[in-house]
């Protein structure tokens, strides 16, 4: 159940990795850099043993999505700023919404 949640967290940091030049600021990456050369931080293999704390981490995730979201929104065009930033609200929400039935899924 936490290998799941704990397998999910680290494809979306790749997928984000990869997209992070986009919307992170330099100075992000620079500490992204540095954390990334010493290598994996013990928390990284560290499973979230109960229902609160993966619910904390799946939280996390989803609002760092929307940090990330609303980032690039703000580098799009200026036109079609205000529909991003709605639809990324939106998706945040969505997603939170969604936590309860992701935790029971995890479960199984």
């Amino acid at each position: 159940m936490a290998r799941h949640i704990i397998t999910g967290v680290m494809m979306a940091c790749a997928v984000w990795a990869a997209h992070a030049q986009d919307t992170t600021p330099p100075q992000n990456v620079q500490l992204q850099h540095q954390e990334i050369a010493k290598g994996e931080p013990m928390r990284w293999k560290q499973a979230d043993t109960t229902k609160a704390a993966q619910e904390h981490t799946l939280r996390k995730e989803i609002g760092a999505a929307l940090a990330e979201a609303r980032q690039a929104c703000q580098k799009g065009a200026a036109s079609e700023r205000s529909s991003c930033l709605k639809d990324a609200q939106q998706t945040y929400k969505d997603d939170m919404a969604k936590v309860p039935q992701i935790l029971a899924d995890n479960k199984q």
